[in-house]
């Protein structure tokens, strides 16, 4: 399979370390044909990204990486195509955004009756203005000498079983789905690694267009098995780097994990889409 689609990507306006040009430039450099920009809970690197693609030849699907919370897990949901003027959904991650800010605040109160001393304010700073995210939160722990790398900020104080953990505030899959899908969006389920089987039959019982099928997390029996399990179902298929840089250093991954243009033909085809022209009208740009 050609990997020239990378269907999951991260800017500075949620927790990657690249500006939408930079990282449609390093999509170039590594002949990547179409890159779906998925940041978490925020559209806002579409417009530029989408402008900026069009003039150096880069196809870009608007989308947007959603977490919800399905049996006192964390589940993301990939949206693709969505129309970035929807006002339902656009107001939901605006909300969700705010909530993402309270919980930093929690953490950082924790992580002060450990004896580490880190601000909201060295936290905004590292974040500049975009989708307040734990990767800010590991970062401003690594420029304090907390930590080494980020892993270990996950793994000793701000994962889902440190000592400073907060969960987020989520809809769940099903809502999130329907919200997508009204954003005339197709719902693929993100990183489905290590998810219950049975689990996964409810999300897709919940309405799911896809499941992102390649992705770093999952070996090659993994990768076989959802493929399999997109067969059986009739759904579409994903896939992608889940692309960050900087302190996560997955460089290595982009341009590596991704999918086909034929799987991306396939998405479009479920949505009637047929020439670019038809792609326009969502991402925001005349």
């Amino acid at each position: 399979m050609s990997i020239i689609a990378d269907l999951h990507a991260h800017t500075i306006y949620s927790d990657g370390a690249l500006t939408p040009q930079e990282l449609i430039n390093r999509a170039k450099n590594v002949g990547i044909e179409y890159i779906a920009i998925t940041d978490h809970d925020t559209v806002s690197a579409l417009a530029e990204a989408t402008d900026y693609g069009r003039s150096v030849g880069i196809k870009v699907i608007p989308g947007v990486e959603v977490s919800t919370e399905y049996y006192n897990r964390e589940v993301h949901i990939l949206g693709y195509f969505i129309d970035l003027k929807n006002a339902s959904l656009l107001n939901y991650l605006s909300n969700f955004r705010e909530e993402r800010l309270k919980r930093a605040k929690r953490i950082i109160e924790k992580l002060k009756k450990l004896g580490i001393n880190i601000s909201i304010d060295d936290v905004l700073e590292i974040s500049n203005g975009s989708s307040v995210a734990r990767t800010h939160i590991a970062e401003a722990l690594y420029n304090k000498n907390y930590i080494s790398n980020y892993y270990e900020a996950f793994g000793k104080y701000i994962g889902d079983t440190g000592p400073a953990y907060e969960k987020k505030i989520h809809l769940s899959p099903k809502d999130v789905i329907d919200l997508i899908n009204k954003a005339e969006g197709l719902s693929f389920l993100a990183h489905p690694n290590n998810i219950p089987e049975t689990y996964l039959k409810h999300l897709i019982n919940a309405g799911l267009d896809g499941i992102e099928v390649v992705h770093p997390s999952h070996n090659e029996i993994k990768t076989e098995y959802y493929r399999k399990v997109v067969s059986t179902h009739f759904l579409l298929e994903s896939g992608g780097s889940d692309f960050h840089g900087g302190i996560r250093n997955d460089f290595h991954n982009f341009g590596k994990y991704g999918t086909s243009v034929e799987n991306v033909h396939s998405m479009k085809k479920r949505l009637n889409i047929h020439e670019e022209s038809d792609l326009s009208r969502r991402d925001g740009l005349p």
